[in-house]
């Protein structure tokens, strides 16, 4: 790196309204971003934390790989070890083993089995029972359907709790000029969001209410919530009306987000963090049952069901409209990579038949949405990470990429000691790793799953792009881009929020039919358990494609890795100095009005909605401090 890229270089770190630590040095030509480096601080390590413990405990911690993406890693995790016994079962291979934990009880309500596969109470004697494999059938490999559709609404519920919570109180006022918000006339605003949708809480006295709320905190100097932000920069052009109709529904927003959350306390028992079980759901259903699943909580899920639909369809999709209609020229910057990767989510039937899948699993290249690629999740030569800018070593070289089951997790701190100027990013400069699906980068996350349902002929998804864009009056061009991501987003939830309607009524007519089935104890008991087993984990986060991949011998956990998604879209550059997602994004097309208010940045990274506490997953197993580094 020469002396004059030093002098040249825009530091932005660290980025704000995101989870987690995030640096980004840009290279600049004037005012525009030639290249551009995105490095990961900090690093955690639950890889390493999970290394020799009973798989059945595993969601437990690796859910707290991120607080804000509750919920994915436990079910990745769950799914990862149910994935590596089913597969066991398949091939006939030796089964039963011993467990350091000796006997663990089944979720309340349910029952162990014996040696045959009966149940009976009081839990297994978990030693090498069978000395050759039983002749299981389909039916007893499988998950019960009432746990697949619970495992759906959970996760439903998650995207769309995460994605109006991100749009609203992070990546919102990047578009929403706060100030501006003092001179809106109530009455227009009112007007506007009557012309919008048929939201109730659009008088002119609520928003002039909220005007009022608003004044108090900018005359007292302060302007709270929303303060050290770029109000008044020139890149915000929203009317004051846009500006205030949009930050009352950020105050509507954390009112409406408390009766969301539960959903996951109603079958999770808490939320963020809710409880899951290998083998289904920890949810017995009982309609009679002062507790469990009964009449009472099956309301109070209608009810939550209800509530999410209202706001999408008439509050989050009209005001995505509505700002993006201000912001047409950001549907020609920042997309970068035009590589697009979905591992699928959502099943109607299992994880193994991806064709039930609401979220369709392949690739996109560079834009061509008349091919999609297929992926194979266990090849070793398809998906593969990457160090050789990252702060890590591997024991083949740091150009070598590794299969997860064959991954490693060696730190090796290399960069400059705090406080610094810049990183060298010719070398080594990020706790990231760079996955790569055949050598190729990818975007993961709600623009990788609207081009996949899209290019596979999903005809709601193409009824919501077509008409959207029509709204826009663009083509489907503008989805490459980071106004087209933040479309996605929300196109996304409504689709969601549609299915979480038909996964409720399918699971309440099965407990009318007589199913109440939640729970498969076989996959619960080590005597089932293979000697040595692979599995997958994988689901679509909100914010892409997460997979754990699990190595387990002698029934506990011999290796752990997780491929997650801002892993894929915050990566470094490769062994062969290709790009990540958000570096190419942000070397697309990006002039920034004043170096010294990044506003351009922010929207293109704040499109992805960033999580680096999940990327970076340093502690031992001890859970002892490993690197400290001191902000000063």
């Amino acid at each position: 790196m020469s002396d004059n890229e030093e002098n040249t270089r825009l530091v932005v770190d660290p980025i704000t309204r995101i989870e987690g630590h995030l640096r980004i040095e840009a290279e600049m030509d004037g005012n525009v971003i030639k290249k551009a480096f995105s490095s990961g601080t900090s690093v955690r390590g639950i890889e390493l934390i999970l290394q020799g413990r009973d798989p059945r405990d595993a969601w437990a911690f690796a859910q707290r790989i991120c607080g804000v993406c509750t919920l994915v890693h436990g079910m990745a995790s769950v799914r990862s070890v149910e994935n590596a016994i089913k597969t066991a079962w398949k091939s006939n291979a030796p089964l039963g083993v011993s467990t350091k934990h000796g006997p663990m009880a089944p979720p309340q309500g349910q029952s162990m089995p014996d040696q045959h596969g009966r149940g009976k109470h009081g839990g297994a004697k978990h030693g090498p029972i069978m000395s050759k494999p039983a002749i299981l059938s389909d039916a007893d490999m499988e998950i019960p359907p009432n746990a697949q559709l619970i495992r759906n609404i959970m996760i439903g519920t998650q995207y769309i709790h995460d994605h109006v919570m991100h749009f609203y109180h992070l990546h919102a006022l990047d578009w929403v000029d706060v100030v501006s918000a003092l001179s809106a006339d109530p009455k227009k605003t009112s007007q506007l969001a009557g012309s919008l949708s048929a939201y109730p809480r659009s008088s002119p006295g609520y928003f002039k209410e909220m005007k009022s709320k608003l004044k108090v905190f900018a005359e007292s100097g302060q302007l709270g919530i929303f303060s050290n932000a770029y109000w008044g920069h020139p890149g915000y052009k929203l009317p004051p009306e846009v500006n205030l109709m949009v930050l009352a529904h950020y105050l509507d927003a954390l009112s409406w987000q408390r009766d969301i959350v539960k959903v996951h306390t109603i079958f999770g028992g808490k939320n963020p963090h809710p409880n899951f079980v290998v083998g289904g759901v920890p949810s017995p259903i009982n309609l009679d049952s002062s507790t469990g699943i009964n009449a009472r909580r099956l309301t109070q899920l209608q009810d939550a069901i209800t509530k999410m639909r209202t706001f999408v369809d008439q509050v989050y999709l009209p005001d995505i409209l509505a700002i993006s209609s201000y912001y047409k020229e950001w549907s020609t910057r920042g997309e970068g990579l035009g590589n697009f990767l979905t591992y699928g989510d959502l099943p109607m039937t299992g994880m193994d038949d991806p064709d039930s899948f609401l979220f369709p699993r392949g690739v996109i290249l560079n834009r061509d949405l008349s091919r999609v690629h297929e992926v194979d999740l266990d090849d070793p030569t398809e998906i593969q990470e990457f160090v050789s800018r990252s702060w890590y070593d591997y024991n083949a070289g740091k150009d070598k990429g590794l299969h997860p089951w064959a991954g490693e997790t060696n730190l090796n701190y290399s960069g400059p000691t705090p406080p610094y100027a810049h990183l060298n990013v010719d070398q080594s400069y990020s706790w990231i790793k760079s996955p790569r699906w055949k050598g190729k980068p990818m975007e993961v996350g709600p623009l990788a799953r609207v081009l996949m349902m899209y290019a596979k002929g999903n005809p709601q998804a193409r009824e919501l792009v077509d008409s959207s864009l029509r709204v826009l009056q663009l083509d489907t061009s503008a989805l490459f881009s980071t106004l087209g991501r933040t479309l996605a987003r929300a196109l996304e939830t409504k689709m969601v929020c549609d299915n979480l309607q038909s996964w409720f009524d399918k699971l309440v007519s099965n407990i009318k039919g007589g199913d109440t089935k939640t729970f498969n104890p076989l996959y619960f008991d080590p005597a089932y358990w293979p000697k040595e087993g692979k599995g997958l984990g994988t689901m679509e986060a909100p914010r892409g494609a997460l997979g754990h991949w699990l190595v387990m011998k002698n029934g506990i956990i011999d290796n752990y890795q997780c491929v997650v998604p801002t892993t894929w879209n915050a990566g470094p550059r490769d062994p062969n100095n290709q790009a990540g997602a958000y570096e190419a994004a942000l070397q697309d097309n990006h002039s920034l009005f004043d170096k010294k208010q990044p506003l351009e940045i922010l929207r293109t990274l704040h499109s992805f909605d960033p999580c680096l506490a999940c990327a970076v997953h340093v502690m031992d197993e001890h859970g002892k401090e490993q690197i400290r580094v001191k902000v000063r």
